[in-house]
């Protein structure tokens, strides 16, 4: 496993962006953290985040050979918890999930645990493994039974607005603070961020539940839109979301989850929040 503390390094040394052979034979060394910390100190972030969450990705192209060498296919859920000091690099988890393409395993649940271990492993980069991987395979006899579900709360995307920023603005967000709070959910599919390193486009829909005072929503959708141009990977692009509400808006509980559609057979849908709170609804958008 390879890991890196400074951004440019980290991202010059990852698969992303390079051509290269698939592996023939399972490899957990394939797997490529990147430390949190560095990205999170832009925003602000020193020491113990002000948020609990997880990222939640789901693997749609995992396939293993059973004792006999038939082929199996399963769907995969995996939880990675938002304190690990790592996240690992996307395309580094599709080549490691290839891996297993070519391996001989007992059973789904072997498969299952060995992403677990080596995606923990990675996660916390030799120290102690606080918080494991989440991992849960969906085997083909329940593909028919996966949600399809949009995002619940009012449509921000509704407002006509003008939109002239391009890079996070969050000087646009702004709350009623002379007024009741309220509690509410907000939710967009406007939400647009780009690879750091191909520059390809990753598109989203966003989430943002809160109480507090009440957020324009007008702004705040022209907020969201401002990250059209904005590169970075879509975890920290839903912790900047974050942590511009919270010093903007000063709600009192704060939620922002962002769902963005799959490249490679994988999607990364990060969750933010600063209360501990049951995790939402792990369910595919149409657009995913």
């Amino acid at each position: 496993m390879n890991t890196f503390s400074d951004p440019q390094a980290a991202l010059r040394g990852s698969p992303l962006g390079k051509s290269g052979a698939y592996p023939g034979r399972y490899d957990p060394a394939l797997l490529y953290a990147i430390a949190r910390a560095p990205q999170r100190e832009r925003i602000g972030i020193g020491g113990q985040p002000p948020f609990f969450g997880a990222d939640f990705w789901t693997a749609y192209e995992l396939s293993w050979l059973n004792p006999r060498g038939k082929p199996q296919v399963a769907i995969a859920h995996i939880t990675v918890p938002c304190e690990s000091t790592h996240l690992i690099e996307s395309k580094s988890f599709k080549l490691y999930l290839g891996s297993f393409s070519g391996a001989r395993m007992v059973n789904a649940d072997e498969v299952r645990r060995c992403i677990q271990g080596d995606v923990s492993a990675a996660l916390w980069q030799g120290g102690p493994v606080r918080a494991s991987a989440g991992v849960r395979l969906i085997e083909p006899d329940a593909f028919g039974q996966q949600p399809l579900r949009e995002l619940e709360g009012l449509n921000l995307d509704r407002l006509e607005i003008e939109c002239s920023h391009a890079q996070p603005a969050p000087e646009l967000l702004t709350a009623a603070f002379d007024e009741q709070p309220v509690q509410e959910t907000l939710a967009s599919r406007l939400l647009k961020t780009n690879c750091p390193v191909t520059g390809q486009p990753d598109w989203a829909s966003v989430q943002i539940s809160y109480s507090g005072p009440q957020i324009d929503q007008g702004a705040l959708l022209r907020y969201i839109v401002s990250f059209r141009g904005h590169e970075d990977f879509h975890e920290h692009c839903v912790e900047r979301i974050f942590t511009d509400i919270q010093a903007r808006c000063r709600p009192a509980k704060l939620s922002v989850y962002a769902r963005y559609t799959r490249r490679g057979g994988l999607d990364i849908n990060p969750w933010r929040t600063s209360h501990p709170s049951l995790p939402p609804p792990n369910a595919r958008t149409a657009r995913q």
